[in-house]
């Protein structure tokens, strides 16, 4: 307490030392120490993340917390009141809502790409605030414990919690970059950070790369790495900007819901957005939407609904007014919504106790180096428990081999600590051997025990051989790193959900339509084997990867026009069916693969179909070109004369007889193309498109291969010979043996085996003739049932549209086929590569 003026005094108190001293301290200088002091703490104990584990202390705690207490993926959920309370009286003294609120981040897996928190109940949107801890419950992920796990293995240093009585981690083991993968953001006091996520397959490739190659260049990295991987999916523009990000840490993308355009009654359309971009709700969405409509800044959406459930996940759905251009309207909702928002990334986190700004390369550097660390620490800590337990498990073989002797020791001895040094002095034990010695059961005495003992001694050595070659010898410690890191991934990884997009941000954001009119461009329509309709810019196609593989499926049907002319679908029926090419939902370009078909729609919606009938393929309905040629299941063929109705959707091309149907269509590019036909016997004929005389509509066609008896045609092809296109190799021929399909009109059979040969192995041959053998079909195989002849390289997909690796191209046209290991090809055709 101060001291009180006496009186008489003359006012001055003289200066001493002890309890009640008052100093004077300059108000500037003290405001100065204790704004650093609270600068200090916030970037440090709040704010930013630690580069090694991706967690800020809270995050850190919470998982400390939950592991130390036993709440794994496998226990039962607790309430997350009882986690919060535990974390706030052991380890972080702050308010139980800032805590709570760091927890349920964790739990989110809109906002975590792997969630490290398992919750039960409501845990909140990005539109709404989770329910209270009271009323929710909370268990570890399984992806936690690669984080938490080898935590009694000294493999990170302690330090003591807030009041001393407890210790806690400095940092966790971390057995991934969960920085990367799940990103981050936090505000200090004069610097912020803003992480953005990942997908941990292709993080963990990265880690496993650079590990191998420490002098990668950040290219190589982003072959491995191509862009961000958000929670809930989308597109994500500007790849330039990420590449800039990555190198520097700073940045800014562009991100984009998933839209799906599609006809309604009455002319009119629906824009249903499946994938919104990270951090946006519905409710924002539709909030806006309805702010732009009532102030008449945003025309032709006549109702705006949520569908949005755990079935169906994310389905905001527009009605689109009948005369409105659905997609100069999804344009407009991208420019003056939150269906496009930018995300500046900053990739600001603690090295060595020091805010850094980091770049790709340089976050995986100090996660491997970390991990390295780690792992050393671990093996040591294992080496010694196992060279501790090896020496016990000898000196207790050493007591069963001379048991009748060591009993007679401690019988003749007067107390333990008498029979402990004669065991030691008679067999040249340790006091720790000894000690275990006298603690021994006499169950140990059997036979078993003592076999038991040994092949425990015998694996023991092992072990411990095992463990100083890898802390002997840095490359197998970084292949023990590189190992543990691909079983994660294989374990907990998932595939891609955001689409990137290449090009220009600038030019990608300002290149939407200025009116509800779209420019009559160029594009293509493509059509996928699993049935999907969408179309592309040419200028957007042309400058995709051509080394990429589309991340849907094969594409069976292309049709060249511009973006407000009209395609025509054919069908087994021997159908056309006319639609207009501003109906086909628009994907964009990606520069990691050829063509994602994701944001198509199915065909089936374009037109009905009867029972039975199928989509095979589209025309460009050209009328100065060549035409179109078919082949029907009973072995006609037909060139359909180019000269369509000026009136009418739908109409015939070919007159079929009896219960015959068209099994391939294919749009002709000159005319010298040569015809294949492939037939359920496993024959194969090929013969020069000239040879079949142009008809008109009503036509029935003529015949194009001999059939035997009960055969039929399964595979239709048109290779083009001529032209010169550089982007192909030569011809090929895909066969694939199998069994049929159970009935008639049922899709394509089930393949056990599919070879690949040249085409220039089989003869041609005239028309009408029966062909050529392309198969032996092995036993059990009772038909052939794929066939397929175009340009390699040739693609394959299965029946849900998954890639399929095909065998390497043999010279043998009439050898049997490589068994199909796991997915059977379903359809086969040539990438899209656009141009």
């Amino acid at each position: 307490m101060a001291r009180k003026r006496g009186s008489g005094s003359s006012g001055v108190i003289p200066p001493f030392e002890g309890e009640g001293t008052i100093l004077d301290t300059d108000v500037v200088a003290e405001i100065e120490s204790s704004y650093l002091e609270y600068s200090y703490s916030v970037i440090y104990q709040r704010a930013l993340p630690d580069a090694r584990d991706g967690l800020k202390p809270v995050h850190r705690r919470i998982l400390y917390s939950m592991a130390d207490s036993g709440l794994r993926p496998d226990r039962p959920y607790v309430k997350s009141a009882r986690v919060v309370g535990d974390v706030m009286g052991r380890f972080h003294p702050h308010g139980d809502a800032a805590i709570y609120d760091a927890m349920v981040r964790l739990a989110q897996p809109f906002s975590m790409r792997v969630p490290l928190i398992d919750g039960h109940g409501n845990f909140g949107s990005p539109d709404d605030s989770p329910a209270a801890a009271r009323y929710t419950e909370a268990r570890l992920a399984p992806a936690a414990l690669l984080l938490t796990d080898d935590l009694d293995e000294e493999t990170v240093d302690l330090e003591p919690n807030y009041d001393g009585s407890l210790t806690q981690p400095s940092v966790l083991p971390a057995a991934y970059p969960n920085l990367l993968v799940n990103g981050t953001s936090g505000i200090a006091v004069g610097m912020a950070t803003n992480m953005i996520p990942h997908n941990l397959v292709e993080v963990v490739d990265a880690a496993r790369h650079l590990l191998d190659h420490p002098d990668a260049t950040l290219d190589d990295l982003m072959e491995l790495v191509p862009g961000p991987d958000l929670p809930g999916g989308g597109q994500l523009l500007g790849m330039q900007e990420v590449r800039s990000a990555y190198e520097t840490g700073r940045g800014v993308v562009r991100m984009r819901a998933t839209a799906e355009v599609a006809p309604a009654a009455r002319g009119k359309s629906l824009i249903t957005v499946t994938e919104l971009p990270y951090g946006v709700g519905a409710e924002r969405v539709i909030g806006k939407v309805k702010e732009l409509v009532t102030g008449k800044k945003l025309q032709g959406i006549s109702d705006v609904k949520d569908l949005t459930d755990r079935e169906r996940g994310t389905q905001l759905v527009f009605e689109i007014k009948a005369g409105f251009n659905p997609q100069a309207v999804l344009a407009e909702l991208f420019r003056l919504t939150p269906l496009e928002e930018s995300f500046g990334i900053n990739n600001v986190a603690l090295v060595d106790g020091q805010p850094r700004t980091l770049g790709l390369k340089e976050l995986l550097e100090v996660f491997l180096a970390h991990r390295v660390d780690v792992v050393t620490r671990r093996s040591r800590f294992r080496l010694r428990k196992a060279q501790e337990r090896a020496h016990l498990v000898e000196g207790l073989l050493l007591a069963l081999a001379n048991i009748d002797e060591v009993v007679r020791i401690i019988r003749a001895a007067q107390d333990a600590t008498e029979a402990r040094a004669n065991l030691i002095d008679r067999f040249q034990l340790s006091d720790v051997q000894a000690g275990y010695i006298l603690d021994m059961q006499l169950r140990r005495l059997v036979a078993l025990e003592v076999a038991k003992l040994e092949q425990e001694l015998a694996e023991l050595r092992a072990r411990i051989a095992e463990l100083e070659a890898i802390l002997a010898d840095p490359k197998k410690l970084r292949r023990v790193i590189s190992g543990e890191l691909a079983d994660i991934a294989a374990e907990h990884g998932t595939p891609r959900r955001t689409v990137l997009v290449g090009g220009d941000l600038k030019a990608l954001v300002t290149k939407r339509a200025s009116s509800l009119e779209v420019a009559d461009d160029p594009c293509d329509v493509l059509l996928s084997s699993t049935g999907l309709l969408a179309r592309t810019p040419v200028e957007d196609a042309s400058a995709t990867s051509r080394t990429g593989r589309s991340r849907h499926d094969v594409i069976v049907g292309r049709a060249r026009t511009t973006a407000r002319g009209q395609v025509g679908l054919l069908t087994s029926a021997g159908r056309l069916v006319r639609i207009g090419v501003l109906d086909v939902p628009a994907v964009p370009g990606v520069t990691t693969g050829a063509l994602s078909l994701r944001g198509g729609a199915p065909a089936s919606e374009f037109i009905e179909l009867a029972k039975g009938e199928r989509i095979l393929g589209l025309t460009s309905l050209r009328t100065d070109g060549p035409g179109l040629a078919l082949a029907t299941r009973d072995g006609i063929v037909k060139r359909v004369t180019p000269e369509w109705p000026a009136k009418g959707d739908a109409f015939d091309v070919i007159s079929l007889k009896g219960n015959d149907e068209v099994v391939g269509a294919v749009e002709l590019t000159d005319g010298e193309e040569e015809l294949v036909l492939f037939t359920s016997t496993a024959d194969l004929l090929r013969f020069p498109a000239s040879a079949v005389r142009p008809q008109g509509r009503a036509g029935g066609g003529i015949a194009g291969v001999k059939l035997t008896k009960n055969a039929t045609v399964i595979g239709f092809s048109a290779v083009g010979l001529t032209g010169g296109d550089t982007l192909f190799e030569e011809p090929v021929v895909v066969t694939g043996g199998g069994l049929p399909p159970e009935g008639r009109s049922k899709g394509p059979g089930l393949v056990s085996t599919v070879k690949v040969t040249p085409l220039s192995e089989y003869p041609r041959k005239g028309r009408a003739t029966g062909g050529v053998r392309c198969q032996r079909l092995l036993s059990g195989e009772a038909i052939l049932v794929l066939g397929w002849a175009g340009l390699a390289p040739a693609w394959a997909a299965g029946a849900g549209g998954e890639p399929v690796e095909l065998p390497t191209a043999y010279g043998k046209r009439d050898g049997s086929g490589t068994p199909v290991e796991s997915t059977a090809p379903a359809a086969i055709g040539r990438p899209y590569l656009g141009g």
